[in-house]
């Protein structure tokens, strides 16, 4: 376990293993815990770092608004201050969003880039009109808006057989604060379109997407991939792959940073 300061702020990440390094970013409303069972896989081959984003999990506050920017160069001074040049990175939903904005700005410093149930694309008006109603909905009451939203993540299908881990991931969230999580919607409506950075990264890309996930647009998102090269990995479930498809997705990830690293 380990601390770092930026701008003020306390920010929270594990280091665990040795070699070449991964970089693990979660998703919103999650924190470096939700990687347990991957990190434990990699961590006998690799150096595996999982980081609390900005307003996430024991990681402190910067602002009322954390743009995906703000969350990649956060992001980039941990790993600066631990003398780590080059990493692949992998980012679950607002995770992939950091890890397209640090593909953006450092380019050379990323060995390899998987997008896990996210999307290099904007959000396009309905979903704004969306994160303004969250916005709202967290202002009336955060508790209530982590609880209505984390099931609708999940395939409609598994909302009984995964109940045990659904309750684990909304107790986590509850230990969010308000501006936390406001400052996180607000940073990925924000978001510009990373189309083009995803399909010119020179480094290996995975994408790693559910064909029943509420949060992410399948369809336009398998349409923004141009570069053949792209490793796509589809499962038939919803937006969090890391409880619903476990055993194949750790698979998957597996292979991606072997071969990134081979």
């Amino acid at each position: 376990m380990g601390l770092f300061k930026y701008k003020g702020a306390s920010i929270h990440y594990t280091s665990k293993g040795k070699g070449r390094v991964v970089v693990l970013l979660h998703g919103f409303l999650e924190n470096a815990e939700m990687w347990k069972d991957i990190r434990e896989q990699l961590q006998t081959r690799f150096r595996v770092i999982a980081i609390d984003l900005l307003g996430h999990g024991n990681s402190e506050n910067i602002g009322y608004i954390h743009t995906m920017e703000d969350q990649a160069l956060m992001v980039k001074a941990l790993l600066d201050s631990l003398q780590l040049r080059r990493y692949i990175v992998i980012g679950h939903s607002m995770g992939g969003y950091v890890g397209l904005s640090l593909a953006q700005l450092f380019p050379t410093a990323i060995k390899g880039l998987c997008l896990m149930n996210s999307t290099p694309l904007a959000d396009n008006p309905e979903k704004k009109i969306n994160r303004d109603r969250a916005i709202e909905a967290v202002k009336q009451n955060h508790k209530t808006f982590i609880r209505m939203s984390i099931p609708n993540l999940f395939a409609s299908y598994n909302l009984t057989s995964f109940k045990n881990e659904i309750n684990q991931v909304i107790n986590e969230a509850l230990n969010m604060n308000q501006q936390g999580i406001i400052a996180s919607l607000e940073g990925m409506k924000l978001r510009k379109d990373k189309a083009a950075v995803f399909n010119t990264l020179k480094a290996p890309t995975q994408l790693i997407i559910g064909k029943n996930d509420g949060a992410i647009d399948y369809k336009a998102t398998l349409k923004s991939i141009q570069n053949k090269q792209t490793e796509i990995v589809e499962f038939e479930d919803g937006h969090m792959s890391y409880i619903e498809n476990k055993s194949e997705l750790l698979d998957a990830l597996t292979q991606f940073v072997k071969k990134c690293y081979k």
